[in-house]
């Protein structure tokens, strides 16, 4: 089996990320130039890339302009989004569904640009808390609508696969802003909505 020098052409793309990734391997005792795992420093370099390429994203670009005005304004309501992130205190995935619902102030927005900003703050590394509130701020920000609501159900592999081993647990989180927040009977046709 052939033996690579780290400055070997084995490494394409991202150099660093592939060099520390097959020193990753290394590290847990695994030989990284068996054949198995000869690629395992690019691909895994490409899946990071992936997942957190929301930090070279923006919120405006995403937006790209889809904002109409319109008179409409009842509670629109998009949900059972999925979406995919990677914990930040051990760089393991949680995943699940994301519900937004929001009160237009003369102006909506496409509906793919909701699933789209969910992904650009997903994929970074994250806590769920967190992504919840950065989620209802940029749409805040966007639409200034009357209210704003979003919801994430999630499960966590941090907590499902090592640590306390929980596999059925799931993390609910919120954030309710306007009209949702000041308004008890907005705020439950939102949840019975999106139930």
């Amino acid at each position: 089996m052939k033996q690579y020098d780290l400055d070997d052409d084995l490494f394409q793309g991202n150099n660093k990320l592939e060099r520390l990734y097959h020193g990753v391997i290394e590290e847990i005792g695994e030989d990284p130039t068996r054949q198995g795992l000869l690629k395992t420093p690019y691909r895994s370099a490409k899946a990071l890339q992936f997942l957190t390429q929301g930090y070279t994203q923006k919120v405006d670009e995403i937006v790209n302009g889809a904002i109409f005005d319109e008179e409409f304004d009842d509670m629109v309501i998009v949900k059972d989004i999925e979406f995919y992130s990677l914990c930040e205190h051990h760089i393991l995935p949680f995943f699940g569904k994301c519900h937004v619902g929001y009160i237009p102030n003369k102006r909506i927005v496409g509906l793919s640009k909701v699933p789209r900003v969910i992904d650009m703050f997903a994929r970074r590394l994250q806590v769920q808390e967190r992504l919840t509130h950065q989620i209802a701020q940029a749409i805040n920000e966007v639409l200034q609508p009357q209210g704003i609501a979003v919801v994430m159900e999630a499960q966590h592999m941090c907590m499902m696969i090592r640590g306390v081993e929980k596999e059925r647990s799931s993390t609910f989180t919120n954030v309710m802003l306007g009209t949702f927040r000041e308004e008890d009977s907005t705020r439950a046709e939102f949840f019975h909505s999106i139930k």
